[in-house]
């Protein structure tokens, strides 16, 4: 298998979530292509779920990978960039998918003792798609019994793989904020509402809510990304919107800020004469890994002479959180040496870490199994 000929086909294809119909379809191409009487195949929504059959099963092994791209604009240099406008593989699920298919085609090549189940998993990067995908009857049939998942680390060596005990990712919600108030001409300000004042002087209150109301061992983010006001430069904004991100280490402190920050929006609609709607958008739960897998996982990359170094807690997200919550497992990082980082439009993982990210999958499912 060709595993950088199948990124790059793959980079070509980006989609957001739920809309992965190119990328399912390319997927099940590849996959049907290593079909035997051991391998079953589901299709759910635009994801898809593959169980090879062990040769005396006891239990199962879950691997997830996630499939959507980001609403970015590509700025690399490559020659095989998206064909997709404003579409691109920023967040490495390109490396994901293709690791993914590596390692199934070993396990369907070299059997194993037990079942394993490969889930490729849509919408991860929003509106989130493992807890529907965890509720579908499909899941429910094949739920592992152990689970893992990789992500691309752009700051590690090629091939270097990282993880740690406990929390490894952060607990994330997005943020949605949109205020109304009333319009007008600039040279007659005290006919309006401003809401481009109101918006911009929220932004700085919202920063207070982590620096003077949490612990500050209780380590929390709150970013605003975006912003939109008015259409014209001699007109009052009569709407503003503010989109960001709400990251904390501690479950409970998400809670707190959300609270915090209703407050603050009570007390800015009467300050400012205005409404302001609130969406928290896509909720994860933080990824945390268990003990007993990362020290096999570890184990296992020292005896295959894989580096392993351990990691340290990120304010990253990621909705593998969830089944993580229901399954225990465990998530690592695959370093790709990559100049820009996730998210960036210019992101260029280093491809000599496709071959060491599927050694790295199939040994510590031969770990798990031997232990």
């Amino acid at each position: 298998m060709n595993l950088v000929e199948i990124r790059r086909e793959l980079h070509q294809i980006p989609e957001l979530g739920f809309q992965e119909f190119k990328t399912q379809s390319y997927l099940l191409d590849k996959i049907n292509a290593m079909q035997t009487d051991r391998v079953e195949v589901k299709e759910w929504r635009t994801g898809i779920l593959v169980r090879v059959s062990g040769t005396n099963p006891n239990q199962t092994i879950g691997y997830r990978c996630d499939m959507d791209g980001l609403p970015i604009t590509e700025r690399t240099d490559y020659p095989f960039q998206s064909t997709h406008e404003g579409q691109m593989h920023a967040c490495g699920h390109d490396f994901h998918m293709t690791i993914a298919l590596g390692s199934l085609k070993h396990i369907i090549d070299h059997p194993v003792e037990n079942d394993v189940v490969f889930l490729f998993q849509p919408a991860e990067e929003g509106p989130g798609g493992a807890l529907p995908m965890m509720e579908s009857d499909s899941f429910k049939e094949w739920k592992p019994d152990v689970i893992f998942a990789l992500h691309i680390a752009p700051e590690l060596s090629a091939g270097t793989v990282s993880s740690r005990p406990g929390l490894l990712f952060a607990n994330t919600s997005e943020l949605f904020l949109d205020f109304s108030g009333k319009g007008g001409h600039a040279a007659y300000p005290h006919l309006t509402r401003d809401m481009t004042v109101a918006a911009s002087s929220f932004v700085v209150e919202l920063q207070q809510i982590v620096a003077r109301n949490l612990n500050p061992l209780e380590s929390a983010v709150v970013t605003v990304g975006k912003m939109e006001s008015g259409f014209v430069q001699n007109a009052i904004a009569e709407s503003a919107r503010l989109e960001g991100t709400i990251r904390t280490l501690e479950a409970a402190t998400i809670n707190v800020i959300k609270q915090k920050l209703e407050r603050l929006i009570q007390g800015f609609e009467i300050s400012h004469e205005c409404k302001i709607a609130v969406d928290y958008g896509a909720n994860y739960y933080q990824v945390y890994n268990e003990q007993e897998y990362v020290d096999i996982f570890a184990e296992a990359m020292t005896a295959n002479n894989i580096n392993y170094q351990e990691a340290n807690p990120a304010m990253t997200g990621e909705d593998f959180g969830y089944m993580l919550k229901d399954i225990p497992g465990f998530m690592f990082w695959l370093g790709v040496d990559s100049v820009s980082g996730l998210h960036n439009a210019q992101l260029k993982p280093n491809e000599d870490a496709l071959e060491i990210g599927v050694d790295a999958v199939i040994n510590t499912i031969q770990a798990i199994y031997a232990r």
